[in-house]
Protein backbone atom coordinates (compact mmCIF):
# COMPACT_ATOMS: atom_id res chain seq x y z
CA UNK A 1 0.00 0.00 0.00
CA UNK A 2 1.72 3.38 -1.17
CA UNK A 3 1.80 6.44 1.30
CA UNK A 4 2.15 9.87 0.87
CA UNK A 5 3.19 11.33 3.99
CA UNK A 6 3.73 14.95 5.31
CA UNK A 7 5.22 16.08 8.81
CA UNK A 8 7.40 19.14 9.19
CA UNK A 9 9.19 17.22 12.50
CA UNK A 10 11.76 15.25 11.36
CA UNK A 11 11.98 12.95 14.32
CA UNK A 12 8.46 12.09 13.87
CA UNK A 13 8.38 12.28 10.28
CA UNK A 14 11.11 9.75 10.08
CA UNK A 15 9.88 7.75 13.31
CA UNK A 16 6.21 7.54 11.41
CA UNK A 17 8.36 6.67 8.39
CA UNK A 18 9.93 3.35 10.28
CA UNK A 19 6.74 2.33 11.25
CA UNK A 20 4.44 2.47 8.42
CA UNK A 21 7.48 0.26 6.90
CA UNK A 22 7.61 -1.89 9.60
CA UNK A 23 3.88 -2.77 8.93
CA UNK A 24 4.58 -3.35 5.00
CA UNK A 25 3.47 -0.04 3.95
CA UNK A 26 5.24 1.93 1.03
CA UNK A 27 6.27 5.10 2.21
CA UNK A 28 6.26 6.70 -1.40
CA UNK A 29 7.41 10.35 -0.45
CA UNK A 30 7.79 11.73 3.09
CA UNK A 31 8.09 15.49 3.12
CA UNK A 32 7.69 18.34 5.22
CA UNK A 33 6.15 21.64 4.07
CA UNK A 34 2.34 22.04 2.15
CA UNK A 35 4.04 22.66 -1.62
CA UNK A 36 6.35 19.36 -1.30
CA UNK A 37 2.90 17.88 -0.05
CA UNK A 38 1.22 19.07 -2.96
CA UNK A 39 3.17 18.17 -5.62
CA UNK A 40 3.93 14.39 -4.02
CA UNK A 41 0.03 13.94 -4.18
CA UNK A 42 -0.51 15.41 -7.28
CA UNK A 43 2.03 13.47 -9.06
CA UNK A 44 2.41 10.02 -7.41
CA UNK A 45 -1.27 9.53 -6.04
CA UNK A 46 -0.85 7.12 -3.20
CA UNK A 47 -3.44 4.46 -1.93
CA UNK A 48 -3.91 6.76 1.23
CA UNK A 49 -2.15 10.10 2.59
CA UNK A 50 -0.56 10.67 5.98
CA UNK A 51 -0.73 14.62 7.06
CA UNK A 52 -0.19 16.89 9.77
CA UNK A 53 -2.66 19.91 9.66
CA UNK A 54 -0.15 22.62 10.03
CA UNK A 55 3.02 22.59 7.59
CA UNK A 56 5.36 25.34 6.58
CA UNK A 57 4.60 27.73 5.25
CA UNK A 58 1.92 29.15 6.73
CA UNK A 59 1.66 26.71 10.28
CA UNK A 60 -1.77 27.31 10.16
CA UNK A 61 -4.14 24.83 8.01
CA UNK A 62 -2.10 23.99 4.82
CA UNK A 63 -1.53 20.22 5.36
CA UNK A 64 -5.50 20.18 5.55
CA UNK A 65 -6.07 22.32 3.13
CA UNK A 66 -3.42 20.43 0.50
CA UNK A 67 -5.48 17.06 1.07
CA UNK A 68 -9.16 19.24 0.53
CA UNK A 69 -7.62 20.27 -2.78
CA UNK A 70 -5.79 16.42 -3.70
CA UNK A 71 -9.48 15.10 -3.01
CA UNK A 72 -11.25 17.59 -4.93
CA UNK A 73 -8.35 16.65 -7.97
CA UNK A 74 -8.50 12.80 -7.36
CA UNK A 75 -12.35 12.59 -6.08
CA UNK A 76 -11.70 9.83 -3.00
CA UNK A 77 -8.83 10.07 -2.55
CA UNK A 78 -8.22 8.86 1.08
CA UNK A 79 -6.53 10.89 3.76
CA UNK A 80 -5.85 10.66 7.23
CA UNK A 81 -5.04 13.89 9.44
CA UNK A 82 -2.99 14.49 12.10
CA UNK A 83 -3.17 17.56 14.62
CA UNK A 84 -2.17 18.11 17.73
CA UNK A 85 -5.63 19.46 18.88
CA UNK A 86 -9.21 19.00 18.42
CA UNK A 87 -10.44 21.29 16.12
CA UNK A 88 -13.66 20.69 14.76
CA UNK A 89 -13.69 23.47 12.18
CA UNK A 90 -10.62 21.04 10.22
CA UNK A 91 -12.76 17.78 11.25
CA UNK A 92 -16.16 19.40 9.60
CA UNK A 93 -13.90 20.47 6.75
CA UNK A 94 -12.54 16.72 6.10
CA UNK A 95 -15.95 15.56 6.16
CA UNK A 96 -18.31 18.25 4.11
CA UNK A 97 -17.88 16.28 0.76
CA UNK A 98 -19.39 13.09 2.42
CA UNK A 99 -17.57 10.40 1.21
CA UNK A 100 -15.31 7.65 2.86
CA UNK A 101 -11.48 7.92 3.13
CA UNK A 102 -11.04 9.92 5.83
CA UNK A 103 -9.61 10.39 9.65
CA UNK A 104 -8.80 12.77 11.73
CA UNK A 105 -6.56 11.49 14.99
CA UNK A 106 -4.67 13.49 17.38
CA UNK A 107 -0.69 12.66 17.50
CA UNK A 108 -1.12 10.89 20.97
CA UNK A 109 -2.91 8.18 19.17
CA UNK A 110 0.37 8.01 16.85
CA UNK A 111 2.35 6.40 19.95
CA UNK A 112 -0.02 3.43 20.27
CA UNK A 113 1.24 1.75 17.04
CA UNK A 114 -1.79 -0.62 16.81
CA UNK A 115 -4.42 1.94 16.93
CA UNK A 116 -2.38 4.08 14.05
CA UNK A 117 -1.93 1.55 11.73
CA UNK A 118 -5.32 0.03 12.02
CA UNK A 119 -6.42 3.82 11.13
CA UNK A 120 -4.42 4.13 8.24
CA UNK A 121 -5.88 0.73 6.79
CA UNK A 122 -9.20 1.58 7.59
CA UNK A 123 -8.74 4.88 6.00
CA UNK A 124 -7.50 3.59 2.68
CA UNK A 125 -9.62 1.10 2.61
CA UNK A 126 -12.33 4.44 1.86
CA UNK A 127 -13.43 3.76 5.72
CA UNK A 128 -13.43 6.49 8.52
CA UNK A 129 -11.18 6.64 11.28
CA UNK A 130 -12.24 9.40 14.11
CA UNK A 131 -10.66 10.44 17.00
CA UNK A 132 -12.75 9.39 20.36
CA UNK A 133 -11.85 12.96 21.31
CA UNK A 134 -13.24 14.70 18.41
CA UNK A 135 -16.86 12.42 17.91
CA UNK A 136 -16.91 13.50 21.52
CA UNK A 137 -16.77 17.16 21.07
CA UNK A 138 -19.19 17.00 17.92
CA UNK A 139 -21.74 14.81 20.29
CA UNK A 140 -21.73 17.59 23.30
CA UNK A 141 -22.64 20.04 20.64
CA UNK A 142 -25.89 18.07 19.73
CA UNK A 143 -26.70 16.48 22.51
CA UNK A 144 -28.70 18.88 23.74
CA UNK A 145 -30.73 19.08 20.49
CA UNK A 146 -33.64 16.76 19.14
CA UNK A 147 -33.49 13.95 17.78
CA UNK A 148 -29.92 13.74 19.72
CA UNK A 149 -31.72 14.00 23.24
CA UNK A 150 -33.63 11.15 22.50
CA UNK A 151 -30.96 8.90 22.89
CA UNK A 152 -30.03 6.65 25.91
CA UNK A 153 -26.82 6.62 27.38
CA UNK A 154 -26.21 3.33 26.24
CA UNK A 155 -26.79 4.23 22.74
CA UNK A 156 -24.64 7.67 22.93
CA UNK A 157 -21.83 4.36 23.52
CA UNK A 158 -23.08 2.56 20.65
CA UNK A 159 -22.96 6.09 18.47
CA UNK A 160 -19.64 7.74 19.33
CA UNK A 161 -18.09 3.65 18.76
CA UNK A 162 -20.08 4.00 15.39
CA UNK A 163 -18.53 7.80 14.43
CA UNK A 164 -15.38 6.48 15.10
CA UNK A 165 -15.32 3.52 12.38
CA UNK A 166 -16.38 0.68 14.51
CA UNK A 167 -18.00 -2.75 12.77
CA UNK A 168 -21.30 -3.84 15.10
CA UNK A 169 -18.76 -6.77 16.15
CA UNK A 170 -15.94 -4.18 17.35
CA UNK A 171 -18.95 -2.28 19.24
CA UNK A 172 -19.77 -5.63 20.79
CA UNK A 173 -16.85 -6.96 21.99
CA UNK A 174 -15.98 -2.93 23.57
CA UNK A 175 -19.10 -2.51 25.36
CA UNK A 176 -19.26 -6.89 26.12
CA UNK A 177 -22.99 -7.50 24.77
CA UNK A 178 -23.74 -9.32 21.71
CA UNK A 179 -23.89 -8.18 18.06
CA UNK A 180 -27.88 -8.79 18.20
CA UNK A 181 -27.65 -5.84 20.86
CA UNK A 182 -25.35 -3.86 19.15
CA UNK A 183 -27.99 -4.12 15.85
CA UNK A 184 -31.05 -3.32 18.07
CA UNK A 185 -29.15 -0.04 19.38
CA UNK A 186 -28.07 0.58 16.04
CA UNK A 187 -31.65 0.65 14.71
CA UNK A 188 -33.05 2.89 17.30
CA UNK A 189 -30.63 5.46 16.91
CA UNK A 190 -31.21 5.58 13.26
CA UNK A 191 -35.27 5.90 14.11
CA UNK A 192 -34.29 8.74 16.24
CA UNK A 193 -32.14 10.46 13.87
CA UNK A 194 -34.70 10.21 11.15
CA UNK A 195 -31.26 7.65 8.60
CA UNK A 196 -32.56 5.17 6.69
CA UNK A 197 -30.78 2.07 8.31
CA UNK A 198 -28.10 0.80 6.29
CA UNK A 199 -25.65 -2.65 6.62
CA UNK A 200 -22.75 -0.61 5.05
CA UNK A 201 -20.51 0.39 8.32
CA UNK A 202 -18.70 2.96 5.82
CA UNK A 203 -22.08 4.78 4.77
CA UNK A 204 -23.91 4.58 8.12
CA UNK A 205 -20.84 6.13 9.99
CA UNK A 206 -20.63 9.01 7.34
CA UNK A 207 -24.80 9.28 7.71
CA UNK A 208 -24.04 9.71 11.24
CA UNK A 209 -21.62 12.41 11.05
CA UNK A 210 -22.98 14.46 9.01
CA UNK A 211 -25.94 14.59 10.89
CA UNK A 212 -24.05 15.37 14.15
CA UNK A 213 -22.42 17.96 11.77
CA UNK A 214 -25.26 20.00 10.59
CA UNK A 215 -25.42 23.55 12.29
Amino acid sequence: MRVVLAEDLFLLRDGLVRLLEAYDFDVVAAVGSGPELAGALAELKPDVAVVDVRLPPSFTDEGLQCALAARRATPGLPVLVLSQHVEQLYAQELLADGSGGVGYLLKDRVFDAEQFVDAVRRVAGGGTAMDPQVIAQLLARRTRDAPMARLTPREREVIELMAEGRSNAAIADRLVVTERAVAKHTSNIFAKLGLAPSDDDNRRVLAVLAYLDRG
